[in-house]
């Protein structure tokens, strides 16, 4: 007979961190059926028959949230073969959608376990001024892509600068200046509100409509349900990035914001996240030349809500909480460092009612550490991703739980 009881795993004993309340000691987390049920201390009841983790000793973190990712869609070391990060045959690539290209065997996979990331919003490249959809994912335990997938309608991915003005500049069609990059933009949604406009009209005198992919996207940017993620570092196309939003009026998110220091108050004022790096790379191009750790700080400090990315492969995913580290040594307060990896990014994509926190209701997506993340010498122990153990203690030193045994039960 096939038992109709709720799975239940309990981590008791460890140095409990919610991210969204105090610090717990010799706490307790419970999950059941893939969904934290209870966070407290030592006193909170352990149901009978729950699967018991001892803790002791760790530190008990929710899984870090990567904001920004080409996890999958840009295989780390698999050469041309394994990049699909960019379709560069057209500046207008919103119907183009990053889960179509994600291989979730990567290594990076495997990689953001070590590094403690249970979540992670892969998003299309930047060599076009749109470049496609993104998508929330689990970083395990999907026979599939689509089951690892948290969310699909997040975010449409789209580049300000050097990027899409060197692709298309090199094949002589527009864009290949940042006027050209803007008008695409502006041209876009234009279009995309006179589709929406018509299709309403359509359906309300019952008439057929024909669909179209690429404005049906952008519609949905217009109406609120996808954010804008939009790739900028010079502080000129951040205030290009602002002026374009507000002009149509959709959810502004800036990816990198190189420069964002500069005009921090005016990100502030206006309440525009940032998702800020990677910020372990070498000054490779004009646009990021003022790249800095402190900018991260500025930004902070101007009252900006900031998320920390690696933007892997460009810096290995499980780098992630190094940055972080490297941030703090530069001013950013602990507090701060912790929430841009975990509720911030969450909050600022829509994806804080499951991820981000260790909270009654979100994913039992738990990471129990060695120590302090933030210290260097902390070392990922045991990784939890919706109540199942997918990393675990093994002869040589945590082993990932291959997909297989995931799924036996």
């Amino acid at each position: 007979m096939t038992s109709n009881a709720p799975s239940v795993l309990a981590i008791t004993g460890g140095h409990v961190v919610p991210v969204t309340g105090p610090a717990i000691d010799n706490g307790t987390v419970v999950v059941t059926d893939g969904v934290i049920s209870a966070v407290g201390g030592s006193e909170t009841p352990v149901p009978a028959g729950a699967r018991v983790i001892d803790a002791t000793g760790s530190w008990v973190l929710p899984g870090f949230v990567e904001a920004h990712a080409h996890l999958g869609v840009h295989e780390d070391g698999e050469g041309w073969s394994g990049n699909d990060t960019n379709e560069m045959t057209d500046p207008n690539g919103a119907r183009f959608r990053a889960i179509d290209g994600i291989d979730i065997e990567e290594i990076g996979f495997r990689d953001a376990l070590h590094g403690g990331v249970t979540t992670a919003v892969v998003k299309p490249g930047s060599g076009n001024p749109i470049g496609g959809r993104t998508v929330a994912i689990k970083t395990w335990g999907g026979r599939t892509v689509d089951e690892q997938v948290l969310a699909a309608d997040v975010s449409v991915k789209s580049a300000l600068g050097e990027n899409p003005k060197r692709v298309y500049g090199e094949k002589k069609t527009t864009p290949s200046t940042r006027l050209g990059v803007a008008a695409v933009l502006r041209e876009a949604f234009v279009a995309a509100r006179n589709y929406a406009a018509d299709r309403d009209a359509a359906a309300a005198e019952g008439k057929p409509f024909s669909r179209d992919l690429t404005k049906e996207t952008l519609a949905d940017v217009l109406e609120g349900t996808l954010a804008w993620d939009q790739h900028c570092h010079r502080h000129d196309d951040i205030a290009t990035a602002i002026r374009i939003a507000e002009e149509f009026g959709y959810r502004l998110v800036i990816n990198h914001g190189t420069e964002g220091h500069k005009i921090a108050d005016v990100l502030a004022e206006k309440q525009i996240p940032v998702i800020y790096g990677p910020m372990f790379t070498s000054r490779v191009k004009v646009e990021v030349r003022e790249r800095d750790i402190a900018n991260l700080v500025a930004l902070d400090r101007a009252g900006v809500q900031v998320a920390i990315t690696t933007d892997h492969p460009v810096v290995p995913i499980n780098f992630l909480v190094h940055q972080a580290t490297f941030a703090v040594k530069e001013g950013l307060p602990r507090e701060t460092a912790l929430a841009a990896l975990t509720r911030n990014p969450a909050t600022i994509l829509g994806l804080d009612d499951r991820v981000g926190a260790l909270e009654a209701g979100r994913d039992g997506d738990v990471v129990l550490w060695s120590g302090d993340p933030l210290d260097l010498d902390s070392r990922v122990e045991q990784v939890i991703i919706g109540g199942t153990p997918v990393l675990v203690p093994g002869e040589d030193g945590p082993r990932v739980v291959e997909r297989g045994e995931c799924f036996r039960g």
